[in-house]
């Protein structure tokens, strides 16, 4: 290992996953530049997803100003459910149709103005149980490594099941990413033609959750190239991780295991959307993917401390 290594990645502990690190960064110099492209999951990969996903932290707040302006709404079912927490009846009603629901609340705003509003949000809201600001709360081990991959010329993307306009309004302030390197979950536009064009945002799904093969099936057909380098943290990421390490050359499949419930949580690797697959961490031996320990091979978890 040279002398440069040793100056890289300092919030990784030493251990068999910054060595598995390190090695492939140094390999990768043998992979064309064109060819160098690393894909990452977003939540609870680059940033904390416990106790809710950051999204619905966003859609239940603007739940409850539209409520507040209009107190009928907390009639709907979906709506009553998610404002009470109450887990039977969002397990009753069923993720699909509270998703739905959800995206209601931006029904026919311009793509400017959600980006303006997810923006506004993430300025201001804070974690509930970590008592940060949420913006903050992104993995420092994780931004290292994405920086390391930058310095090596490689071109970094976010593939997530979450929105990718949600996404999109954050990604480069947050970590360097443009909008048009996130592949998500895709709310389909109308358009409205005349002198002064308009898209406005609907309800409907393009292609489904962006979960599972669908990852892959996105990445080609959005991106155009085969990741030489992947990281997830759930079984959502299963198919993306394979087809990754299943390449020719130096390739890295990384999968973060949340086993620190004192600095952030301890908790599996299963999909909320997903049923019936392998658990993941025995995916991972399995194959030979390099798993990081949040307990074990993170010096510190979130940029101060």
């Amino acid at each position: 290992m040279t002398a440069q290594l040793h100056d890289v990645l300092p919030s990784w502990r030493d251990g068999a996953a910054r060595d598995a690190l390190l090695t492939f960064l140094e390999a990768s110099t043998e992979v064309p530049e064109h060819e160098r492209l690393a894909c990452f999951d977003n939540d609870g990969t680059l940033w904390v997803e416990r106790p809710d996903y950051v999204q619905l932290v966003f859609f239940v707040d603007a739940l409850g100003r539209a409520v507040a302006r209009d107190p009928d709404l907390r009639n709907r079912p979906e709506y009553a459910a998610l404002l009470d927490r109450d887990a039977a009846a969002m397990g009753d009603l069923g993720l699909p149709r509270i998703a739905v629901a959800l995206t209601e609340l931006f029904e026919g705003v311009s793509p400017e103005v959600f980006t303006e509003r997810v923006r506004e949000f993430m300025a201001r809201a804070r974690h509930p149980a970590l008592d940060r600001p949420l913006r903050t709360l992104v993995y420092q081990p994780m931004l290292e490594l994405v920086d390391e991959l930058r310095r090596r010329s490689f071109s970094v993307a976010i593939v997530t099941g979450g929105g990718t306009e949600f996404v999109r309004a954050v990604s480069e302030q947050l970590y360097g990413v443009p909008p048009e390197a996130v592949v998500g979950t895709l709310i389909e536009y109308d358009y409205a033609g005349g002198d002064r064009p308009a898209l406005r945002r609907t309800t409907r799904v393009v292609g489904g959750a962006n979960e599972g093969a669908t990852k892959v099936v996105n990445i080609q057909t959005q991106l155009g190239r085969r990741p030489v380098m992947a990281a997830g943290n759930t079984d959502g990421d299963t198919e993306m991780l394979a087809w990754v390490g299943s390449g020719d050359g130096p390739t890295l499949s990384l999968l973060v295991d949340h086993d620190d419930a004192e600095r952030e949580f301890a908790y599996s690797g299963q999909s909320v959307s997903l049923s019936g697959t392998e658990p993941v961490l025995d995916t991972a031996r399995r194959l030979g993917w390099t798993v990081a320990s949040i307990a074990n091979d993170w010096d510190r978890v979130f940029p101060d401390g």
